[in-house]
């Protein structure tokens, strides 16, 4: 007798949830909004129900082109291990609101402009999202279940760079975990065609000749979300880590990173990096196997990094 397809597919279903639901046992959940800059972002707050507030706390952003439901078998992990974690979306990414600009439209018959807007959606600014976690981390201060002395970052790929820059501009983080984390590039070393596209770009928008990418435009490789250029040219991590006031940083590589260059990214960064900082190499992945088959040592590695630096009160 051949299987039912349609049983086969809600058996799956079924144990899907459940081990969704065994995955996430002694944890609650919750969702908050933030405002950033005017803009509602959506956040999900997981608490660990055994612990007694105020709560060392886990700061989560997703990387280019994701969102922060990809972070929840992660965040319920950090959350049994002890941790208040708060995973949320960037600006026009997965739930969050937009910030809104006026749309191109004709002219009326009297010469009038029109007062559409658009929602800028699924595009990557980088000083944008460097805002929002840092609007999320102003959030998390006035949560009372927030240990405000013990406070992280984690961030992973493109979002592994804005933790160290937000870290050096807040010196209330007092830890990071930055896996597989693109670094930006600064300008000096930025190549010359790289460099006149985005200063092209740069006038042509200000002058109104040029709009905004449509939501998910892949420019970059295969990645979902066509970058504002101009907005790179004052972003470099890179140059902001040595910044950071007693922080410990965790730096996660891929040994067959294939989408930057270790050296000038993750290896820079901690080279340049204050202690305490730690340096990983996780042998024989590309940047996307820490998402595979090594997410459960990367995550392993962040529990044990947070656990020395946010669950004391002192760096040591």
């Amino acid at each position: 007798m051949k299987p039912n397809p349609a049983i086969l597919l809600c058996g799956l279903l079924l144990l899907g949830a459940m081990l969704r639901f065994a995955h996430a046992a002694g944890v609650e959940e919750r969702t908050a909004v933030v405002i950033s800059e005017g803009v509602r972002l959506q956040a999900r707050i997981y608490t660990p129900e055994a612990a007694k507030p105020p709560l060392p706390t886990i700061i989560m952003s997703h990387g280019w082109g994701g969102t922060a439901a990809m972070l929840r078998s992660q965040a319920t992990d950090f959350a049994q291990a002890g941790y208040l974690v708060v995973a949320f979306d960037y600006r026009g990414w997965g739930e969050s609101d937009a910030r809104l600009v006026p749309a191109p439209v004709e002219k009326g018959v009297d010469g009038s402009l029109g007062t559409d807007v658009r929602e800028l959606r699924e595009i990557v600014d980088p000083l944008d999202q460097a805002m929002d976690l840092q609007n999320v981390v102003h959030w998390a201060m006035g949560e009372p279940a927030v240990d405000k002395t013990r406070l992280g970052l984690w961030g992973t790929s493109f979002s592994g760079g804005l933790v160290v820059y937000v870290a050096a501009r807040d010196a209330r983080v007092r830890a990071i975990v930055s896996q597989v984390g693109y670094m930006g590039q600064p300008v000096a070393t930025m190549p010359s065609s790289a460099l006149e596209r985005s200063y092209s770009d740069a006038t042509r928008r200000a002058r109104g000749e040029l709009g905004y990418p449509p939501a998910g435009a892949r420019e970059i490789g295969n990645l979902r979300g066509a970058p504002l250029r101009e907005k790179f040219l004052l972003y470099a991590p890179v140059d902001d880590v040595a910044r950071a006031q007693n922080c410990a940083m965790l730096f996660i590589a891929a040994e067959k990173e294939e989408l930057f260059d270790n050296r000038e990214h993750p290896q820079r960064a901690y080279e340049r990096a204050k202690q305490p900082r730690k340096y990983v190499v996780i042998p024989g992945i590309a940047h996307y196997g820490i998402y595979g088959e090594a997410r459960e040592q990367a995550t392993g590695l962040a529990i044990e990094w947070f656990n020395r630096y946010l669950k004391n009160t002192t760096l040591k």
